[in-house]
């Protein structure tokens, strides 16, 4: 697979190289599959995945029975993007932008998004074969997705969640999401060491697992209790708690709830909150926050869509600690 899209290039190039240099024209035709199969050495399917990304890009157009003919001599960008996000919120505008703001006008970018949902991810990855040059898919929890994957007609890459059974296939920038909580506790376990207890709140339906294995590898080193819930609402505060919130709905719950037992973050109990946000800084003194860049992340994502290597990449995480811990 990897060689094929290396070498479907070469019929890419061909087209692009005679239209720059004057040697294609608006109209002309180019060559038949059987021609560019014996001009290359290359495979019947292989010159057809350089012919649907010419046609993807808007290049060229097919006249049935005949042949392909260029419709426009204007290369209108290198990459035509598919862009597939879980979802929208403020970590991933920070992304999203970045990458916008890296690639330029090199690309026409469309962004999509699956909301967790399994049928709607695999609907809008189906319906975009063959019209991108360019994949960039935002999983998830998603598991299997190795066959959907491998259908697509352009180049591959994973954002944000890792699978470990795609490593090797495709280049991803990832959160390492286990080891990334363990080691931003173990950096702030000189603040941790007032509590006794550590509760994750996430709901296991969207958010990766992974995070409570790295908080449980923590709390047995170090010797804290722990548990797992989904929310917040509901649940009277403990002295000695540390909550560590994924949603920040759960955050307003847990401090309306401080609020009404008169605790105080950071004194009573703590707060540690995933995915840092402006708001963050200032709210009740300041929300302790574990998150990665996601600047950083769109950026990484965009040095990786030109390379011809595969590339596997974690993105770095960061403790901010505040007033909550």
């Amino acid at each position: 697979m990897i060689g094929n899209k290396s070498k479907y290039k070469l019929v890419v190039d061909y087209v692009i190289d005679g239209i720059n240099e004057g040697k294609m024209k608006k109209g002309d035709w180019i060559p038949s599959i059987n021609e560019f199969r014996e001009m290359f050495s290359l495979s019947r399917d292989t010159v057809f995945s350089g012919i649907r990304e010419l046609k993807s890009r808007g290049i060229i157009e097919s006249n049935p029975g005949v042949g392909y003919y260029i419709v426009t001599t204007r290369v209108p960008f290198n990459h035509n993007i598919f862009l597939l996000f879980n979802e929208f919120n403020e970590f991933k505008e920070d992304l999203y932008n970045s990458f916008i703001g890296s690639i330029g006008n090199s690309a026409i970018v469309d962004l999509y998004f699956h909301n967790y949902n399994r049928r709607v991810f695999e609907t809008l990855v189906n319906n975009a074969n063959h019209k991108y040059t360019t994949y960039i898919i935002m999983s998830g929890k998603f598991a299997g997705i190795g066959p959907l994957l491998e259908s697509l007609s352009g180049n591959v890459f994973l954002l944000d969640h890792f699978h470990s059974e795609l490593k090797g296939k495709y280049s991803s920038v990832f959160q390492n999401f286990e080891k990334d909580t363990y080691e931003a506790l173990v950096y702030g376990l000189p603040n941790l060491r007032k509590y006794k207890h550590i509760i994750m709140v996430q709901k296991d339906s969207k958010e990766p697992f992974e995070r409570y294995n790295g908080l449980c590898t923590f709390c047995a080193e170090y010797d804290f209790t722990h548990e797992c819930i989904e929310e917040t609402q509901g649940r009277e505060i403990a002295p000695k708690e540390v909550y560590m919130v994924v949603n920040d709905r759960d955050l307003v719950d847990l401090l309306k709830q401080a609020e009404r037992q008169q605790f105080i973050p950071g004194k009573d109990f703590g707060i540690i909150s995933y995915n840092d946000t402006p708001l963050k800084e200032v709210l009740a003194g300041g929300i302790t926050t574990l998150s990665t860049d996601f600047k950083l992340m769109g950026r990484t994502m965009f040095s990786l869509i030109n390379k011809k290597t595969i590339e596997t990449i974690e993105n770095p995480w960061n403790l901010n600690i505040r007033g909550s811990l």
